[in-house]
């Protein structure tokens, strides 16, 4: 095979572009618009200052998560490439960066797909509530057949394979069609729908007897927490999981945007859009608490949960004892399946895209090559007896020794070791109706690499401090600490392969907003002194 620096330049094929720029829009909401918004933010809230945690949680939007969108929407449209083309064009060395990102969207989307799975069956079983008195116990037991303790896989469970099957089915068809007649297509179908289903069922929830006293207990402020710094920990760690930031989405998005797209722009309305709907996501969830709570004689603080046991074991003791339960249950479970799949659809791309740029082969091989090794790995771990303890321990190390780890190396890298941060403003300034100033800067070379640096230390000392989930270390070394650790190493070994021909040399700048490249004073040489 020859390498880059003998191989002779050919003309590559033309980027897909979104067919609009609601299209895009579309397309980046509803990647950042996931399970974590309607199953993480309300409990953050609550247990971070009630109403006060609004105040942490905007300063986080403003100072790490808009900065860091517009930085990853500025890379993708400059260089047109997925995460690993694009750090390369900033430095050979750098690709890295992108093999890691690429790795992590792997394993997130292996794991993500089963708790689709998940709500597409308990999109059926609201239809009688099926899961009878005791949800917990159907979760658990009839459903997920769960082991008693984590360990080897054992046997296979059928009723989550087949919808899983189908999940991936549909995701690779998505993908397959192309970024404008299967991903923005998919996105202008089911962002509205989401929205109208989540519209509904919020309304139906304040509407429940109790949910006065729930919307109390989620907005009444404590100020004094705001004093401590795991309140403003928490704050920064909901907006850097809730925007799809860090593993190059939004890198990958925005390579498919148009040379004079607005991006300061389409990053406020991305941003603010996510979080509007994370504030709508705890008035619902809340006010259906509240009738909980009412209904059942205990304080609302001893109903608040998150994650699974929001979903699939709260929500269903809340339906089986509310009027008109069953829809209720179909608009939950429904929305739930929406909202992943928009986001499972943007995490599989990242690693298509990646494998397109790579060998240069076409749409659909990469889909069904990428694509179809991230269903199987899905498809043989995760709908099994150990499948819900292999996906905690993954998801709990890869997000955080993978998203946030990654991003902290990549925000130092680009803002301290390439000094490229200067370049990116001017780039993102020709095209943007808002124009960055030294608070962009500012925030990515000292605020957010300060906050990740303390999220790391946070999470470090408390992996040391007891065995994460009560599980054996044996068992957390190879299905989490193996996991995360692992796709560091693949993001070096696969950066050490060489490019087809006619790619851009590795560390070649185009100069103004993803135009070719030309000279400019300033340009070249920049963030290399």
């Amino acid at each position: 095979m020859a390498t880059e620096s003998s191989s002779t330049p050919t003309t590559p094929p033309p980027r897909a572009q979104w067919g609009t720029r609601t299209g895009f829009l579309l397309a980046a909401i509803g990647s950042a618009i996931g399970l974590g918004n309607i199953w993480r933010f309300p409990s953050e809230a609550y247990k971070n200052g009630g109403g006060a945690f609004l105040l942490p949680y905007l300063i986080a939007l403003l100072t790490a998560g808009l900065p860091l969108l517009v930085l990853e929407y500025t890379l993708g449209r400059r260089y047109r490439k997925s995460p690993p083309g694009a750090f390369r064009r900033l430095s050979g060395p750098a690709q890295a960066i992108g093999w890691w990102q690429v790795a992590v969207s792997f394993v997130i989307a292996a794991y993500y797909a089963v708790i689709l799975a998940w709500a597409v069956r308990y999109v059926g079983f609201s239809v009688g509530e099926q899961w009878g008195d005791d949800p917990n116990a159907y979760f658990f037991g009839d459903f997920l057949r769960t082991a008693e303790q984590p360990g080897w896989i054992s046997s296979y469970v059928g009723g989550v394979f087949w919808p899983l099957l189908v999940i991936w089915i549909a995701v690779l068809t998505v993908l397959a069609l192309g970024v404008r007649r299967g991903i923005e297509m998919a996105n202008r179908i089911f962002i509205p729908l989401l929205v109208v289903f989540f519209v509904v069922l919020v309304v139906r929830a304040v509407t429940l007897d109790g949910a006065g006293t729930g919307l109390d207990a989620l907005f009444s402020p404590d100020w004094g927490a705001l004093a401590e710094g795991g309140v403003w920990v928490a704050a920064y760690g909901q907006i850097f999981f809730s925007l799809s930031v860090g593993f190059g989405i939004m890198i990958t998005y925005a390579s498919y945007l148009r040379r004079r797209a607005d991006l300061t722009g389409s990053a406020l309305v991305a941003g603010f859009a996510n979080s509007s709907f994370e504030l709508l996501a705890g008035i619902g969830v809340f006010a259906t608490l509240g009738f909980l709570s009412a209904a059942s004689g205990t304080p609302v603080g001893e109903t608040v949960t998150d994650g699974i046991g929001l979903a699939f074991i709260a929500f269903p003791t809340i339906i089986s004892n509310m009027p008109l339960g069953t829809l209720f249950g179909l608009l939950f479970f429904g929305s739930l399946v929406i909202a992943g799949f928009t986001s499972l659809i943007s995490i599989v791309e990242v690693v298509v895209a990646s494998v397109q740029d790579k060998t240069g082969i076409g749409r659909i091989p990469a889909v069904l090559g990428a694509g179809g090794l991230t269903a199987l790995v899905s498809v043989l771990l995760f709908p099994t007896d150990s499948g819900l303890y292999l996906l905690d321990s993954a998801d709990h190390f890869i997000n955080r020794y993978g998203i946030a780890l990654a991003s902290l190396v990549a925000v130092i890298v680009v803002a301290w070791v390439l000094r490229r941060l200067p370049a990116l403003q001017r780039d993102a300034d020709a095209t943007s109706a808002i124009r960055l100033g030294v608070w962009w800067r500012l925030a990515l070379g000292v605020v957010t690499p300060l906050v990740l640096g303390w999220m790391m230390v946070d999470s470090l000392r408390s992996e040391f401090d007891e065995d994460y989930g009560g599980y054996p270390s044996g068992f957390l070394f190879w299905s989490g600490w193996a996991v995360a650790l692992g796709a560091l190493l693949f993001g070096v070994l696969a950066s050490l392969l060489p490019w087809p021909r006619g790619t851009e040399p590795a560390g070649t700048e185009p100069s103004g907003p993803g135009g070719p490249v030309e000279s400019r004073p300033g340009m070249p040489g920049e963030g290399r002194h």
